[in-house]
């Protein structure tokens, strides 16, 4: 810790404005992938993050190899860099890859040059073998010449020094080796420093890290002409945590990746720290309105896999099938529905999918053994416009359930729609309706229905209170069967150019068990007749 604790970041709730966001993709991102992606490649990663919205990207180590230093130079002589967005390119503080560096900026308008060097006690011991003197010594060095060759080249340089492997550094070293070299520079207003403090291995935890980055915020010299930057590695799987921690304690800047692909276990992701923002109504100033698009670039140029479970970009990160959660997540989207608000406040949803091109059909509900009757009838409701009964919702969601479990799958929408139709809708057998007419007696409606069963066709009558009672009457009648309790509802449904109805039904039988049935038809009355024939049948059928 430092020796000086500073504690100030903890009293703040939320972050309240988006950072300078730095991509590191094309250097850490690219340099950790298996097989690195070539120029073609990397010129539409660029392209890519200039969409996204990044006004600074590090576009490499240009006096590393020569595919570097090439993917520089196409970017400068075909101007493919935006008048909006500044390049990082970085060096190590020796002479000729200072000078190699400058080269590869020849011909462009602005840049970020970003000098670094180890300043941890193991590298120090283990690698340099120097003494903190020394350490000292190289940097300063660089960053005269640093100076010396922004002057001899035209353009417009801002620089950035890192004390590489901050988190292994005495903080008071850190601060030393940082404001010797800020002495070197002298910033100004109109050209701040970057001052880049990164967690080039996690050491600690999260609000250690934050402590310190407060610390080198409050003591570091020239600090209004400085920019705090914070670079988090994801070693203890805590590089969210660690930036959005180095956020409240003062850094201004944030360098990372999207998805956090990075060398061992990654840089911090962008994508989660930027749609984490998102959801506390803070706007990012990063576009991730189509993640599946992205994903899909991403994959494809990195040959890296977006984890299903992976946060915000993952397959599975908005659905639910335990039972309860989706019960939750259908009241609630209801809720939405008739209560109309700005705030997005949904059980079990951080944010509303939509907002970052996730579709609620297939990406919030999805259907297993452990799902319940609330997610089931949602997924008829959102696809197929079925607003069930709650008590026939509940028998349905036994059925499809019994499927799940039989099959030992994940039931595909069109398949849950597939059980509800043989189960429930236009049953007509093993009694066939052929066809009926009724009618209107003052208050009493008298009724002729023509059966079918098997080879046999009959006509009944009957009469009732209503159309539907009358039939209901005449049915019972001539099977000899009971029920009472007749459950009725209806709705329009809308399948195409062509409007339809929609009517269910529930009979409960003698024995208390409810039957239910569906009719669908293009007239109302059709519709409900057809359901109660439907769930008769099933009444019959179950004995």
């Amino acid at each position: 810790m430092p020796p000086q604790t500073s504690l100030k970041w903890t009293q703040k709730e939320y972050i309240t404005e988006a950072p300078t966001w730095c991509s590191v993709d094309l250097r850490d991102g690219n340099q950790a992938l298996i097989v690195p992606m070539n120029l073609e490649e990397k010129l539409e990663y660029f392209q890519m993050l200039v969409k996204i919205g990044f006004k600074e990207i590090e576009v490499g180590f240009p006096a590393a190899s020569e595919t570097e230093f090439a993917f520089l130079r196409t970017l400068i002589e075909r101007d493919l860099i935006p008048d909006d967005v500044t390049i990082q390119v970085l060096t190590q503080s020796r002479e000729h890859i200072i000078r190699k560096t400058f080269e590869s900026l020849r011909g462009t308008k602005k840049a970020v040059v970003h000098l670094y060097n180890s300043t941890s006690v193991a590298q120090r011991e283990q690698v340099f073998r120097k003494s903190k003197e020394e350490i000292i010594d190289i940097a300063v060095t660089g960053a005269k010449l640093l100076k010396e060759c922004a002057e001899e080249t035209e353009g417009n340089f801002q620089f950035q020094y890192s004390p590489e492997s901050f988190t292994g550094t005495e903080i008071e070293f850190s601060l030393e080796i940082c404001n010797s070299v800020l002495d070197v520079w002298q910033p100004t207003a109109d050209n701040p420093v970057i001052i880049n403090l990164p967690a080039t291995v996690s050491m600690s935890m999260p609000h250690v890290y934050a402590s310190q980055i407060e610390y080198m915020s409050e003591h570091l010299k020239y600090r209004d002409n400085v920019i705090v930057s914070i670079h988090p590695h994801n070693d203890r799987g805590t590089g969210v945590a660690d930036a959005e921690l180095g956020m409240l304690a003062g850094a201004q800047r944030v360098e990372g990746t999207l998805f956090g692909n990075g060398e061992r276990t990654g840089n911090v992701d962008i994508v989660t720290l930027a749609l984490n923002m998102f959801s506390h109504g803070v706007d990012p100033k990063l576009s991730f309105e189509n993640i599946p698009e992205i994903i899909g670039v991403y994959e494809r140029l990195t040959k890296m896999n977006v984890d299903e479970r992976h946060p915000y970009g993952g397959e599975l990160v908005f659905t639910a099938f335990s039972g309860s959660h989706q019960d939750a997540i259908a009241k609630g989207m209801k809720y939405r529905e008739d209560n109309s608000s700005a705030h997005w406040s949904v059980p079990y949803l951080l944010i509303d999918p939509k907002d970052i091109g996730r579709q609620y059909e297939g990406d919030i509900i999805r259907i297993n053994s452990q799902s319940g009757k609330g997610g089931i009838g949602y997924i008829l409701q959102q696809k197929y416009g079925l607003d069930l009964p709650p008590k026939m919702r509940e028998h349905f969601g036994y059925c499809v359930k019994n499927v799940s479990d039989h099959q030992q799958k994940e039931l595909m929408p069109d398949e849950i729609y597939d059980i509800f139709r043989k189960e429930y809708v236009n049953i007509n057998a093993p009694v066939g309706l052929v066809k009926y007419r009724v009618k209107d007696d003052e208050d009493n409606f008298q009724t002729t229905v023509t059966l079918r069963s098997g080879e046999d066709v009959t006509e009944i009558t009957g009469s009732g209170d209503g159309r539907l009672d009358s039939i209901s009457n005449a049915l019972q009648a001539h099977l000899g069967i009971a029920y009472s309790d007749l459950v009725y509802t209806e709705h329009a449904l809308e399948t195409g150019s062509k409007s339809q109805a929609v009517s269910y039904i529930g009979i409960k039988a003698v024995d208390g068990v409810v039957h239910w049935g569906c009719g669908i038809d293009v007239d109302i009355m059709n519709s409900s007749v057809k359901a109660l024939f439907s769930a008769v049948n099933q009444m019959i059928g179950s004995k």
